[in-house]
């Protein structure tokens, strides 16, 4: 029984020491912090377009009736995007004053535009619109504005 007791003692120390080496260990850690960012990066609007998309045919008189035309105008962009304004006016192709006919001009015309209520178009969506145009009844000779293909610009915002 002696050696068992001695070999029982000797198991018994080297399991306590070899816990508290163990239990010490299980206790050592290092310290630390870190941090960390990110960005997700948004989309940006896409001009939205405007086209004639039907023009009635007829001819503008003085004081007489006004023609229209059907418009769209779409959102290319994949978000959501406002209409704030469409603008028709009788000008050029690039936005400049129309002064090609001597004798006839803007002012000759009345010209709007206008879309349903509309005030944010979805991506990859279209309104409908009217544009319209009448020759105004002037207090003078508007025989120069017969037979003039008259230029309508369109902008949207």
């Amino acid at each position: 029984m002696g050696k068992t007791t001695g070999r029982k003692k000797r198991i018994g120390i080297t399991t306590a020491a070899l816990l508290a080496i163990g239990g010490g260990a299980a206790f050592a850690y290092w310290t630390g912090a870190g941090t960390t960012s990110t960005a997700v990066t948004s989309g940006s609007e896409s001009a939205l377009t405007v086209e004639v998309t039907s023009l009635a045919s007829g001819v503008l008189t003085p004081g007489g009736p006004g023609q229209s035309a059907e418009i769209t105008v779409t959102n290319p962009g994949k978000g959501v995007q406002k209409l704030n304004d469409v603008v028709v006016k009788v000008a050029e192709s690039d936005g400049s004053p129309w002064t090609a006919i001597t004798g006839c001009s803007k002012d000759d015309f009345l010209v709007a535009a206008t879309v349903d209520n509309v005030t944010q178009i979805e991506g990859g969506r279209n309104v409908k619109g009217t544009v319209t145009i009448q020759m105004v009844n002037g207090d003078y000779n508007q025989d120069a504005c017969k037979d003039v293909p008259v230029p309508l610009y369109l902008s949207v915002s």
